[in-house]
């Protein structure tokens, strides 16, 4: 009478085993696959990120040798002998030679050398090596024009722009400072009689008495020829040594060929260069053997389910031996929840107490997510190993499931709880070997004293979670024995979770906005959106009273989302202004980021380029290759990203190298100091330099005060924040704040002088 129930739960059982071992397969193609397409994409991603760097190494160079040009010109023009020695009236030729034609072609190679006086007649030409009729310059008239026409700021230039590296170069005038507000200079890549050439016109100007310069200046112009011998220093000063200037484009395979086209417009042949490839092993050699590796476990995986599935029948008639094991946990060797529980209660019901540690281990889920679940699944059992060595014969460990582990110590005494939190510390203080990685960790514990905190196995362990609870709030890492006001506490954080729920259904959350300063011009150049709750019966909540529980509750990407739509919608009215948001590192780790963002743009209509993205320094303590391409992913959406907070809790400069970010925020705790405390000063200072240096914006926010503006400003920020220009208001009030804001300045004027050479 009992054999067709048996073979029923055979056939289910062999019915649930090949459901499984489908699953199995499936999930080793797909990952398997997933596998060979990140190794490919990865050496193809290295090796386009080595050329690209090649390129920009490249153009930095051709920069280099526009500004070094000029700095020849500078060691001659800028000098009070020559406004005496050179005049419309009279030129000593002597004089003009030495220090200009042989001077400037001979000590620093440059081809052809001329002068203008205010009026752009030719004073003065030296071309092959010697004196000519300064008339010969009018061949070159046409070709330099322009150059000639942006040196003496004669509006907008049809040339190519180019970064002004010449500038930024002559910060250490300090005395002879006078110079820069006189000056003015230009120089360009430009095609002179068919053949590339740097072009640079610098004016003449005194350098010490200004009162030499009467009228326009005369123009010192400087012509310094593109051909083999530029080209090739240029390839030893980048490690490109087979860098060559071409008339066609080279088809050789690892020979990446570049257009050379002047800054007017014209072609010049093609920059041609070997590049570095450091994805050819990834696509050569690795690739080839983890598809090999790939189908030789797609096989074994087939042979070895196919023994499961002939093994179904014996297993499912093994039922005393999946009774015994019904108490144990299969991954962990440990007893389960079941048992655990049947084991308090036991206790609960004996003449002595007990202390039962909750334990969890903290950011579980990140190693899931960056290692892999056989990581994670590896590193459970790792712990239980550590634990059960390190625990007591009389203490009883069990995995309650997931990343949590409950011990129970008896009997119960004074001490007894510091101790085993002490046993549970101790276990975790060396890192674990997981995947070939050394994996540091720590765990949270939530400690309840039976009978005193529970007086069955239910209420026990509800109150050691809540102790646990509490330990992860006060920054996970630590043992907390439960209290009374602990359960206060978590029924006050369960109330502002639904009055959160129901705050993000209703719409009755809003967005405060407080002005970016640029530091040039003193006006509002961005905005900040801040989140604010104006609850119901506690008032006006700070971020930092309800983001940790909206953490714990899972709402971040809502409200996260919430927060970037509420913003694109409010930035319509100020359509000049950039919009910083934050993104929470919840929201950096979700999934559906990108598709988020990409389904917002297109509600709003709103273009990317306006928005910043910040993002805290907390989040870049995860994988860098996973930081890397979420950042290139959200740049290549075209929104920009900002460091927040630079200075707090994890800082490191390395961080400004290994990430490309658009701006670095220094946190306000240094700009409060730097009156105080000299190393404050020089950290923001090295922060600022090396942040320019890489082409970031550097934004100071907390600026409370005038001279706080004025020393960020001279330390080289670009743009500042805080309450000296306003605080976060409402939408409303920030828009009559645009039309009442007086732009302060923050520049002094020999600075603003010296920018508009």
């Amino acid at each position: 009478m009992g054999l067709l129930p048996q073979i029923d739960q055979l056939n289910h059982f062999s019915g649930d085993l090949r459901r499984l071992t489908t699953t199995i397969g499936a999930a080793i193609a797909f990952f398997g696959l997933l596998l060979l397409a990140i190794i490919a994409y990865a050496g193809w991603s290295a090796n386009q990120t080595a050329t690209e760097r090649e390129r920009m190494l490249l153009e930095n160079a051709l920069n280099q040798s526009i500004a070094g040009v000029l700095n020849e010109q500078k060691s001659v023009a800028w000098w009070d002998d020559s406004i005496i020695k050179i005049t419309d009236e009279a030129i000593d030729l002597d004089f003009t030679d030495a220090n200009f034609g042989i001077f400037l072609t001979e000590t620093y190679g440059q081809d052809e050398v001329y002068i203008l006086n205010g009026e752009e007649r030719p004073l003065y030409a030296w071309v092959n090596a010697e004196r000519g009729d300064p008339s010969i310059f009018e061949r070159r008239r046409s070709a330099v024009e322009a150059v000639i026409v942006e040196a003496r700021g004669g509006g907008l230039s049809s040339l190519r722009t180019r970064p002004d590296m010449f500038s930024d170069s002559q910060t250490n005038y300090r005395v002879l400072a006078g110079v820069l507000s006189v000056a003015r200079w230009a120089g360009h890549i430009v095609s002179v009689d068919g053949r590339p050439a740097v072009v640079a016109a610098l004016t003449i100007v005194p350098n010490v008495d200004m009162s030499l310069l009467k009228g326009t200046p005369n123009l010192l112009i400087s012509v310094v020829y593109i051909d083999d011998d530029f080209v090739s220093e240029i390839g030893r000063t980048l490690l490109l040594p087979d860098l060559a200037l071409s008339p066609k484009a080279a088809e050789r395979a690892g020979v990446v060929s570049e257009a050379f086209v002047g800054d007017d417009g014209s072609p010049a042949g093609f920059l041609s260069w070997t590049t570095r490839r450091p994805g050819h092993v990834l696509l050569t050699i690795i690739l080839p053997l983890v598809a090999f590796g790939v189908v030789a476990t797609g096989f074994l995986s087939r042979t070895i389910l196919g023994r499961l599935k002939r093994t179904s029948a014996a297993l499912a008639r093994s039922e005393s031996q999946a009774r015994r094991e019904a108490k144990r946990d299969a991954l962990s060797g440990l007893p389960n929840r079941v048992h655990m529980v049947e084991k308090i209660e036991r206790c609960l019901h004996g003449p002595v107490g007990a202390v039962a540690a909750y334990i969890d281990i903290d950011r579980f889920k990140d190693i899931n997510d960056t290692l892999g679940h056989e990581a994670g699944d590896q590193l459970i059992k790792a712990v239980a190993q550590r634990l059960s060595s390190r625990l007591r014969s009389q203490d009883f460990l069990s995995r309650f499931g997931g990343d949590e582990f409950v011990v129970l110590c008896m009997p119960a005494g004074p001490g007894v709880g510091a101790a085993l939190a002490q046993r549970i510390a101790e276990a975790f203080a060396s890192p674990f070997a997981i995947k070939g990685q050394s994996i540091r960790v720590t765990a949270s514990i939530g400690l309840a004293v039976a009978p005193d905190n529970g007086a069955t196995a239910d209420e026990l362990m509800r109150h050691a979670d809540i102790a646990l609870y509490e330990a992860k709030a006060r920054g996970r890492d630590r043992a907390v024995f439960f209290c009374t006001e602990m359960a206060e506490q978590v029924e006050h954080r369960r109330a502002i979770e639904l009055d959160l729920r129901a705050a993000l259904e209703n719409d009755a959350l809003s967005l405060y906005y407080q002005p970016i300063i640029s530091c040039r011009t003193g006006a509002i150049v961005g905005v900040e959106a801040l989140l604010r709750w104006h609850h119901p019966t506690h008032g006006t909540m700070p971020p930092a009273a309800f983001i940790p529980i909206a953490e714990n509750a899972g709402l971040l990407p809502t409200l996260g989302e919430w927060v970037l739509s509420r913003a694109m919608s409010d930035s319509k009215r100020w359509p000049g202004l950039e919009v910083a948001v934050n993104l929470s590192p919840v929201q950096i780790r979700h999934v559906d980021l990108e598709a988020t963002l990409r389904r917002l743009i297109s509600e709003h209509g709103v273009d990317p380029d306006r928005f910043v993205l910040e993002i805290t320094e907390g989040v870049l303590l995860e994988s860098s290759d996973q930081i890397n391409f979420i950042l290139d992913v959200i740049r290549a959406m075209g929104f920009k990203t900002a460091l927040d907070d630079f200075g707090t809790g994890y800082s490191s400069l390395s961080y400004l190298c290994n990430f490309s970010f658009d701006k670095i925020k220094i946190d306000r705790s240094f700009i409060n100091s730097i009156s105080k405390v000299d190393s404050s000063t020089m950290i923001v200072k090295s922060v600022v330099t090396l942040g320019r240096g890489l082409g970031m914006d550097i934004i100071a926010e907390g600026i409370e005060t005038e001279f706080e503006a004025v020393m960020m400003t001279e330390f080289g920020c670009t743009e500042l924040q805080g309450y000296y220009f306003s605080k976060p208001i409402e939408a409303d009030e920030f828009v009559e704040l645009l039309d009442t804001f007086q732009p302060k300045r923050l520049v002094p004027e020999p600075a603003r002088a010296a920018t508009t050479g």
